[in-house]
């Protein structure tokens, strides 16, 4: 299946009470032969009312980090772990988020991204479970085949400036980490 004709299905989804109050289903972004692939919480208002990711801001602060990597949105795959947006912006509920998992490891599938490059704790939390934001941002994972590189959200460093330079540093270890799983794709990444 392309990766078009499943968001069409995904854009039609009634799994969960999320469907009730979304404006739009906000299936992802970007290229679908994309090395890196990032993996955020769920949409926001912005993002509800366009139909797109990462376009708040904290999508400006996502599109800084991507272009500090010399890459352009056009060039990575941004999708959520949910991808209908919870009312009033709390969390997604665990139900809710199984009820999406499907949906994001078929784009998985698709688009097979060297890198999944985790945006905050919900998303670690789908993938790493039992790991922390605070101990465990910055160090490349491998698990059950893929490897994930969790960070602080961008969100995180509208509400705690100190974050955005720990955010910073992380995002320029990216081409490195692309260059190791590149060069011998063992499996241990080495922490760059």
């Amino acid at each position: 299946m392309s990766l078009k004709k499943l968001n069409e299905k995904i854009s039609q989804c009634k799994k969960c009470e999320l469907c009730k109050t979304r404006i739009n289903v906000v299936c992802g972004s970007g290229s679908d032969q994309a090395e890196i692939m990032f993996v955020g919480e769920a949409p926001g208002r912005k993002e509800d009312e366009a139909g797109l990711p990462f376009i708040g801001s904290a999508g400006k602060i996502l599109d800084e980090m991507i272009e500090s990597i010399k890459l352009k949105r056009d060039d990575v795959y941004i999708a959520n772990v949910v991808k209908c947006r919870p009312p009033e912006n709390r969390d997604p509920k665990p139900e809710e988020v199984v009820m999406c998992k499907d949906w994001l490891n078929q784009q998985i599938e698709i688009i097979k991204p060297k890198l999944i490059v985790l945006l905050g704790r919900h998303s670690m939390d789908r993938f790493l479970p039992g790991q922390k934001i605070s101990v465990d941002h910055g160090k490349p994972k491998r698990y059950n085949g893929r490897i994930y590189y969790p960070v602080y959200h961008p969100a995180a460093t509208l509400y705690k400036r100190s974050l955005l330079e720990e955010l910073q540093k992380d995002f320029q270890k990216i081409p490195k980490i692309i260059k190791e799983i590149e060069k011998d794709n063992k499996d241990e990444i080495t922490e760059v």
